[in-house]
């Protein structure tokens, strides 16, 4: 019998790992896994929960459109205070004594003094999203058309009522409506319809833009997919089914979390638990087996949605991508949701185009592809909000970068309400500006008064101040569920937790989300597989 031959230790040798070395890692990283992905998911159900009921309602705006919300429930930062959070677009004058001012309250009849209000919006749909308007314009024949979030819609002085007109294109939001000579233009944000007669309307076919390559906006395109409407209405459906599995996920791992502290305690009490655990292991199969089915969606879902706002939409604001064959994107429409502005300036004789690309001109009448201004004024990802001509070669541009006096011809770009020559960051910040601009209006004994998101009305000419909100309108301008749901679903909401912090609990929620989803797949397949 052959003795055993023992080798000598050696430094150079490294000790190989035992079966029972290797056991321990591995139920260390599980017990590491299953430990944070409990306790995190406990601390972030209701947040989750808030995420994917508010996600499933702005799938659906004009279904929940009917819905408001008091704000005097709300935080107070969601009060209507001297016309902020985008209660006035603009205002349009009818005569010498009749203004109509109008935005996210409706539309409501003034005086030249702005003194007396009298409710306009008879003839809109139930909810206050029905009647947010975006631009309204009385023609040289006096008629009165306004351009709302949900279609086009006339006034019908002899019945005192907005009625709606059916337009020959899908998309329902109006973003714009100028007049040149006797024709009405209306904007949506991808066609542009003209009219003669404001019944029958014609698609105007706009051209490609110089210099055109088919390519698409990364954050535009990381939205349709977070928003499912990448695939159309299937999509749209397809992302709602993810919110409710995260509701699931996130209630039947609550549960178990409770069950398993009360099967303990009645262990103790020496009650019986079979009940419990019947309902403890359904809980368990199904969080499992519906968690990793589904996982890929939920991740894409979390990870695109990380991207659409602050600090990380930075990254991405300005990067353009190639379409995604066969789906939503991909277009053939060069300007397909990307209008938000139309002006026709009659001294230059060509049409101004404000886009999601910049601002483009067309001086025969779009018979040949749009040019691009060589000087581009600050505008912010959102689209503008402004877009007005001040003088000869002279517009004013708002936008949540700011209010800007520019003048294209000859590069030059003015800050309106500082009062000083604009030069442009060399190192791209945040999305926004210090003046959050929602509209402007020039009704108001002749004095420059513009809108800003967060302080409201501001007379550029510091003379009166604009008038305050009288008590009919606070009264009539209730908050939509959908905007809500939107302040929430975008963290807007947790201010009132977090402080001016708030902006960084996307992108810490969402890695967090993901750790989640991560971990849980990894206890659950190396457990069970």
């Amino acid at each position: 019998m052959e003795a055993a031959c023992t080798l000598p230790q050696s430094k150079h040798f490294k000790t190989l790992d035992t079966p029972s070395t290797l056991n321990s890692r591995h139920f260390f990283m599980i017990d590491f896994f299953k430990k944070y992905h409990k306790w995190l998911g406990v601390v972030l159900t209701v947040f989750i929960l808030l995420f994917a009921l508010s996600g499933i309602v702005l799938n659906h705006r004009e279904l929940f459109s009917p819905i408001n919300v008091n704000r005097n429930i709300l935080p107070s930062e969601y009060s209507y205070k001297n016309w902020n959070n985008a209660a006035v677009k603009s205002t349009e004058k009818i005569n010498n004594d009749s203004i109509l001012i109008y935005g996210n309250i409706g539309v409501w009849l003034t005086d030249s003094s702005f003194s007396h209000f009298t409710d306009f919006n008879r003839g809109f749909q139930k909810g206050v999203d029905n009647r947010k308007i975006e631009r309204l314009l009385i023609t040289e024949n006096k008629n009165l058309f306004a351009a709302t979030l949900f279609g086009l819609y006339k006034y019908h002085f002899d019945e005192g009522e907005w009625q709606y007109i059916q337009l020959p294109i899908h998309e329902k939001r109006i973003v714009d409506l100028i007049e040149k000579q006797d024709t009405l233009f209306v904007l949506s944000r991808s066609f542009l319809l003209k009219t003669v007669d404001g019944k029958n309307f014609k698609v105007k076919t706009l051209p490609q833009p110089e210099n055109y390559n088919n390519k698409i906006g990364l954050f535009k395109t990381l939205w349709v997919i977070h928003s499912g409407e990448i695939y159309g209405l299937a999509g749209i459906l397809l992302v709602d089914a993810v919110g409710l599995i995260f509701i699931f996920l996130s209630i039947t791992g609550l549960i178990y979390f409770i069950n398993k502290y009360r099967i303990n305690s009645f262990k103790r009490k020496g009650k019986r638990i079979r009940t419990l655990l019947n309902i403890n292991n359904w809980n368990l199969r199904w969080h499992n087996k519906i968690g990793w089915i589904t996982l890929v969606l939920l991740i894409i879902t979390t990870s695109t949605g990380m991207f659409l706002r602050p600090p990380l939409l930075i990254a991405i604001a300005t990067t353009k991508v190639s379409k995604i064959p066969f789906t939503e994107l991909d277009s053939p429409n060069p300007w397909f949701d990307k209008l938000r502005r139309i002006l026709y300036d009659e001294e230059e004789q060509r049409f101004l185009l404000a886009t999601l690309d910049g601002v483009f001109y067309s001086d025969d009448n779009f018979h040949s592809k749009l040019k691009k201004f060589p000087t581009q004024p600050p505008a912010s990802i959102m689209g503008v909000n402004v877009f007005e001509k001040a003088a000869a070669d002279t517009y004013l541009v708002g936008s949540f970068e700011g209010l800007f006096e520019w003048q294209p011809q000859k590069g030059i770009i003015f800050d309106y309400i500082k009062k000083e020559a604009y030069h442009r960051p060399e190192v791209a910040g945040p999305p926004i500006g210090e003046f959050l601009i929602t509209g402007m209006s020039t009704d108001f004994q002749q004095q420059e008064i513009y809108f800003d998101f967060d302080k409201g009305a501001n007379n550029l000419n510091r003379g009166k101040p604009f008038p305050k909100m009288p008590a009919s309108v606070l009264q009539h301008s209730p908050m939509s569920l959908w905007n809500l749901a939107l302040e929430i679903h975008t963290a807007r909401y947790y201010k009132i937790i977090f402080g001016s912090l708030y902006i960084l609990f996307i992108p810490i929620a969402g890695f967090l989300i993901l750790f989640i989803l991560i971990s849980g797949f990894f206890v659950w397949y190396t457990r069970h597989r």
